[in-house]
Parts: C-alpha cells; sequence; structure tokens
C-alpha cells in the first residue's frame, strides 16, 4: 500500500506522526504521505514538524512522504502557495478538491489541475473532462480516495478520468486510526468506483513514483 494523502495533530489527525506511521508499517504500508492541512497561516509550521518524521525511514521499512494538503484556499492563491511549499521542502503537494461533501470554492479544481507544483487533487467532487484534460496536460494525478463522504463521487470521478486517460491514485485521507486500509482494500475500492480490475491495479501502480 501506497498512501499519499493522510493527517496528523498538526491539523484534524488523531495521531502524531510516529503512530501514524508505525499503524502504518502494520498494514503493509511501503509509503506514505503525511499531508496536513494548510493555509497561509500555518504552511511553514506544519512543514517544519512533518519534516522531522523522515527520521523514522532510519527505523521501518518504509518511505515517509513530506507534504501538504492545500485546503480552502481561493483559486487565486493555490499556485503561489503550492510553490512557497514546495520551497518549504514539501515533497508532494495535495489539494483539497471540490467535494460534494465541503463548501471549498468554486474554481479550485481548475486552479490545481493548471499548476505545475499540484502533484494530486484530492477527492475532487464532479471533476469536469476539461479539468481532467488538463490534468494530464500538467501532470497532477487525480484521487480516487476511501474516505467516506468525499467518494460519493468517486463512480463519476474514475468515468471521467477514465475517459481521458488522466492518471488516478487511491489514498485514504486518513484522520483516525481506523481510516488506514490494506493494498487488497484499496484495489477493492478502485474497482467499486466502477474501474476493471486490471484498472485498478495499474491505478494502484501510480503511486510508486512518489516513492521511488
Amino acid at each position: 500500500m501506497i498512501d499519499l494523502h493522510t493527517h496528523t495533530v498538526f491539523s484534524d489527525g488523531e495521531l502524531i506522526p510516529s503512530e501514524l506511521v508505525r499503524r502504518a508499517v502494520t498494514f503493509g504500508y511501503r509509503g506514505i504521505g503525511i499531508t496536513d492541512h494548510v493555509d497561509y497561516t500555518n504552511i511553514e509550521h506544519v512543514l517544519s514538524c512533518v519534516k522531522k518524521a523522515k527520521y523514522m525511514e532510519e527505523v521501518m521499512d518504509i518511505r515517509v512522504i513530506t507534504g501538504v494538503e492545500l485546503t480552502h484556499v481561493h483559486p487565486a492563491k493555490i499556485a503561489p502557495l503550492a510553490r512557497m511549499a514546495k520551497e518549504l521542502g514539501a515533497e508532494i503537494v495535495v489539494v483539497h478538491g471540490e467535494s460534494p461533501v465541503e463548501p471549498v470554492a468554486p474554481g479550485t479544481n481548475a486552479a490545481s489541475v493548471i499548476c505545475e507544483d499540484v502533484d494530486i487533487l484530492a477527492h475532487p467532487g464532479f471533476l469536469t473532462t476539461e479539468e481532467a484534460q488538463l490534468a494530464i496536460d500538467n501532470d497532477v494525478c487525480i484521487e480516487i480516495t476511501a474516505r467516506n463522504g468525499h467518494n460519493r463521487t468517486n463512480g463519476h470521478v474514475a468515468r471521467i478520468c477514465t475517459e481521458v486517460g488522466a492518471t488516478m491514485v487511491v489514498d485514504t485521507d486518513t484522520h483516525s486510526p481506523d481510516n488506514l486500509i490494506t493494498k487488497e482494500t484499496a484495489l477493492k475500492v478502485a474497482m467499486g468506483a466502477g474501474l476493471t480490475e486490471s484498472q485498478a491495479k495499474q491505478v494502484l501502480e501510480n503511486s510508486v513514483r512518489f516513492i521511488e
């Protein structure tokens, strides 16, 4: 399992990084992205703390990826904040997409898929064909999520991405210990979104590049 979207006590998660990573190891994780919620007010603090979690790579067989999730950031500010995140040492930048269960500003998806510093558009809700095509052009991955609520539009997202050939990844958006899943469950999440087994296996492989 490679999970590129999780949260700790440095935003709204329940676990400190050490416990999150240790629990992930017991689920067979090969890599985990710690991507706490940030905006301009806390990005420096969060990254300065989360970067220290990489010490666990020295004592556990897992790749720990330092990242952030830009959350409820105005679309006009997504690109400069994503650039700031990379300059501050983020290895991965996730953007909180236009999920049907949160009032993220309209235009967030569109602003994210044209940004060269954004790696993943998370739970993008009613993603459009045009947005999916722009994601291809700018090498932005589209998330199929295991998280309740956000996952209501997984089928729509998978269909649009399949139609145009956009790259998908499966993540958990973990906030608590029971959100972590095995690779087998991640495969079921992808197939539950309407993908064939072979398509679902490829989607899981798409995350490998982030730990190499």
